[in-house]
């Protein structure tokens, strides 16, 4: 078990004004916040952050699968985006990411490469499947190269928004595991110079009207 001590609204550091959070285990919180955004936070008892956490961050993520019609979460494989680094920032979802990791592997297993699925990877292209057909803006009969080109073309214009929202509410839930493994980030104020400087301005001349009264 593990509790840290902040300090209390007013900023104040004083021993009785200390506001005591218990961690229980940061490593057990950590994990669970990985898992499911916020659910660490709830374990710990800090509920009210837990839930905010879990709505923001699962908003977004699901808000960014939405647009891009479901495409643009699945993970790296040699014949698409071989070093598709968004993949591994879309995990930092937890578990509501981890089925592209399944459909990668079914996609690899498949000698056709014609595996389809939530999450699943983009098909390849010849000499395996396509061209991929699809309609444009103007409804004329589109060929596209690979199935990647045909999912932009069908998402257009948000392929790429919705990327980065995935993205963002993967990287968001690692600072919320951070909280709830090592507690808050405390940033200590730091002293008012121009107010100290006023006081030691007083200070010096009350002692100078003391000596000319002496």
């Amino acid at each position: 078990m593990a509790t840290i001590n902040i300090p209390n609204s007013q900023g104040s550091t004083k021993p009785e004004d200390l506001i005591e959070i218990d961690l229980k285990q940061p490593w057990l919180a950590a994990i669970l916040a990985w898992a499911l955004p916020g659910l660490g936070h709830i374990y710990q008892g800090r509920t009210g952050k837990g839930i905010l956490f879990f709505v923001c961050i699962l908003g977004t993520f699901f808000y960014g699968l939405y647009i891009g019609n479901g495409k643009e979460v699945y993970a790296a494989v040699p014949w698409e985006q071989q070093y598709r680094w968004q993949y591994f920032c879309q995990l930092g979802v937890g578990l509501p990411s981890t089925p592209m990791l399944w459909q990668r592997s079914k996609s690899l297993k498949d000698p056709d490469h014609n595996h389809t699925g939530f999450m699943a990877p983009p098909r390849p292209g010849r000499p395996y499947n396509g061209p991929f057909e699809t309609p444009d803006e103007s409804g004329n009969i589109s060929r596209q190269p690979s199935e990647r080109a045909k999912w932009t073309l069908d998402s257009h214009p948000y392929a790429e928004i919705s990327t980065v929202y995935t993205v963002v509410a993967g990287l968001l839930n690692i600072l919320v595991i951070c909280d709830a493994a090592a507690g808050p980030l405390l940033i200590s104020p730091q002293p008012d110079k121009k107010k100290k400087g006023t006081d030691d301005s007083s200070g010096d001349n009350d002692s100078t009207k003391k000596k000319s009264d002496d």
